[in-house]
């Protein structure tokens, strides 16, 4: 895997964030806050724990120190988390930006809560945040189908190259 494929990887993972936040948008309040059962019971609750797991990836990448196990945050409403999400993606892509090539490889020590040390190899961390986005995207699919509501338009990672070449 290379820092480029590193970087696609993350856009992709953004790309697929807004569709999935686009159609979250078609929810009314009830509808977006509503326990159906889930991981996490509510398309909220959901969204805001990839935000979650997002922001804490992106906090050990910059700090080292993971200050708390994601969970989720209680957003008062869609466009608040956009715009936190937001804030955090430039931070994520400034990180990978900053790197070189041979820093995918390289193991980043970091702190848990309880003050353990773990290690990993940035880019299988960088694989790791867009897999965790995938998994939850997939439940949110669901999710939206149980509220009567259209999902997101298709997140298939072939979906996303086929757009991306024709904007080349």
């Amino acid at each position: 895997m290379t820092l480029d494929d590193l970087k696609t990887l993350l856009d992709f993972h953004y790309w697929a964030r807004d569709r999935v936040l686009d159609a979250a948008a078609r929810l009314t309040p009830e509808q977006f806050r509503r326990d159906l059962g889930s991981s996490f019971p509510s398309v909220h609750d959901t969204l805001s724990h990839i935000y979650s797991a997002d922001r804490a990836w992106c906090d050990i990448w910059h700090t080292g120190l993971l200050a708390a196990m994601p969970g989720f945050e209680p957003f008062p409403d869609l466009a608040h988390l956009r715009e936190a999400w937001t804030a955090i993606e430039g931070k994520m892509l400034a990180f990978l930006n900053s790197l070189g090539e041979t820093d995918v490889n390289r193991a980043m020590e970091y702190r848990l809560p309880n003050g353990a040390a773990s290690s990993f190899p940035i880019g299988q961390m960088v694989q790791h945040v867009v897999n965790h986005g995938t998994y939850h995207r997939g439940q949110l699919t669901t999710m939206f189908r149980q509220l009567g509501v259209e999902p997101a338009q298709s997140m298939d990672l072939i979906r996303y190259y086929r757009e991306r070449s024709r904007q080349r």
